[in-house]
């Protein structure tokens, strides 16, 4: 059980995990689940505190530290009057909405169908003296915000019947398969969305068109932030932030209001996209946060996470750290910030110092000045704000890609020859990572090959083979490899006559061999191996085959589910 606050091996996509085409036999409230943990209701009372007040459906399970840190984490952590309202009219309220933490939570039934690192996002959504927070164990915050603005202004006005009610709906949602339109009706509005796929082209949405006069919100991505929004404050530095990504560089972005903390932290982790970001972050953290003495003590250095904060207590207490981001209020994409240098880190005293990039940290890669003046040809023309943020994004993708070509080739070409895969042998190992080999590669298909930029590309990749995210791109890339190796090796036991060759086999070796295959079938769906067509049936029709050429009593042995 992992605690809240405490984020292991984030993954920002969305599952890679498919659903079968046809469903289960499912269960009241396991629709709900597919989508959502539970949702809460925090109140403020002046003399006692935060309280969760409403669990919803009231079976969802919470430990009390688990409640306690959601309470914190529901209301702004400072008195900042700089909070947002929705376009709808909440008359003496007051409404924002944020991704407020990514924190363990025990959750075994989701767990056991979502293999992510038991990672839950919660979105939150304030009026007055209440919170109303959604809890999912999938990273789909954009659509989540959709949703709490969609159920926020009811709830609030008709309290828990309406929560009631909106939680029978969610139930009879089709669940969260990717690659599918899903029509989502909720309290009389109709949401058409499309969960991306992983084998989705990175950088491109497909758009989910609706011509059906019922659906009210049609939903172009799920789960990705406006960037160039985002970025707009530090606009001139978002190269250099990109580095600092890569390379899992300890960050604070210091922002007037959890809105604005989360979307920033979010556009920060998803601007090295499709590589995975591997180490903690922290959309909104606080002053009761767990972790609160372990990130402000200057006895170690800061850990590999990305903070976002709004308490101006930090602006203080994390001054020690090596890179901290300063936003400002977010204008409209269509303003444009100043030309700023990079600040020095003394300089930053309060949280009302001037927007900026507080660090004393030199980029590996020379400036790209052309992005610079193609997004601000953009604001001067008034191009739409999807646009400039489809060109920021792209400008990433790019990045990303010349800078990991090289490193899929080089893993790549330590994948075994085919030839020297032996159905009747262990599969061959794969090459141990060599770096210096590597970096000898970089000469002729470097990145260079790909990218027009400059710079100490060499230097950039031997800080990034150090970090968390190289650790956790190759153990992933790694069990790819083996997986496929697995793959190919069941492929070439299943071209092989095993009939004749349990003729040489003892009665005892071939119920040896048919263990050992069960065994391997059992291993390759539950890996779900990546095995050609028709693989594993026709391992099932060789295991078949070889039990019936045993005695009776040993064939309804090996037919029982467990004898393996």
């Amino acid at each position: 059980r992992l605690h809240l606050g405490r984020a292991a091996g984030i993954t920002m996509g969305p599952p890679a995990l498919e659903e079968p085409e046809q469903e289960p036999l499912l269960l009241p409230w396991d629709r709900f689940s597919s989508w959502l943990h539970c949702i809460c209701v925090v109140g403020f009372d002046l003399e006692l505190g935060q309280a969760v007040e409403v669990i919803y459906p009231h079976h969802s399970r919470l430990t009390e530290k688990e409640k306690t840190s959601i309470c914190y984490l529901s209301f702004p952590d400072s008195n900042s009057g700089k909070l947002h309202s929705f376009t709808m009219d909440f008359h003496d309220s007051f409404c924002i909405c944020y991704l407020v933490c990514c924190f363990g939570l025990y959750l075994e039934r989701i767990f056991e169908l979502h293999d992510i690192s038991l990672t839950v996002y919660a979105c939150v959504c304030v009026s007055l003296l209440q919170s109303l927070v959604l809890i999912s164990k999938l990273p789909y915050v954009t659509f989540f915000h959709s949703l709490l603005k969609l159920i926020a202004p009811e709830y609030f006005e008709k309290q828990e019947p309406f929560l009631e009610a909106a939680c029978n709906d969610i139930d009879r949602w089709p669940t969260p398969c990717p690659g599918k339109i899903l029509t989502l009706p909720i309290m009389g509005v109709v949401m058409k969305l499309r969960i991306p796929t992983c084998y989705d082209k990175p950088g491109t949405y497909q758009l989910v068109q609706s011509s059906d006069s019922l659906v009210s919100i049609v939903l172009p991505t799920v789960h990705e932030v406006d960037l160039f929004r985002c970025f707009h404050p530090v606009f001139f530095h978002i190269q250099m932030l990109w580095e600092l990504v890569l390379l899992s560089e300890a960050l604070v972005v210091m922002a007037p209001s959890p809105a604005e903390s989360s979307d920033t932290v979010l556009a920060l982790v998803s601007c090295i996209s499709p590589l995975r970001y591997c180490s903690d972050f922290r959309p909104y953290f606080t002053i009761h946060d767990s972790e609160f003495k372990e990130y402000t003590t200057r006895t170690q250095a800061p850990p590999s996470v990305i903070l976002g904060v709004t308490n101006p207590f930090f602006a203080k207490t994390l001054q020690h750290w090596p890179h901290i981001i300063r936003i400002g209020d977010m204008k409209q994409a269509g303003e444009m910030a100043k030309q700023m240098k990079v600040k020095k880190l003394k300089n930053l005293k309060t949280l009302d110092s001037k927007p900026g990039v507080y660090t004393a940290y030199k980029p590996f890669l020379n400036k790209d000045e052309d992005i610079i003046k193609q997004l601000q040809k953009g604001v001067q023309q008034k191009r739409p704000s999807a646009a400039q943020n489809a060109i920021l994004r792209r400008y990433f993708l790019e990045l990303t890609q010349s800078f990991i070509i090289p490193l899929e080739r080089y893993v790549a070409s330590l994948m075994p020859l085919q030839k020297s895969i032996s159905p009747w042998k262990s599969p061959p190992q794969l090459r141990p990572f060599n770096q210096e080999e590597f970096m000898k590669t970089l000469e002729k298909a470097g990145p260079q090959l790909t990218s027009r930029l400059k710079g100490d590309w060499i230097g950039l990749y031997r800080q990034f083979l150090r970090s968390p995210n190289f650790d956790g791109w190759f153990r992933n890339r790694r069990k790819e490899m083996m997986q496929k190796l697995e793959a190919l090796h069941l492929e070439a036991l299943c071209e092989e006559d095993l009939q004749l060759r349990i003729q040489k086999h003892t009665e005892v070796e071939t119920v040896d061999l048919v263990l050992k295959l069960k065994e391997k079938l059992t291993q390759a769906e539950k890996d779900q191996l990546p095995v050609k067509p028709g693989t594993l049936p026709k391992l099932q029709a060789h295991i078949e085959s070889i039990i019936l050429t045993l005695p009776e009593d040993l064939q309804g042995i090996l037919h029982k589910p467990d004898c393996a």
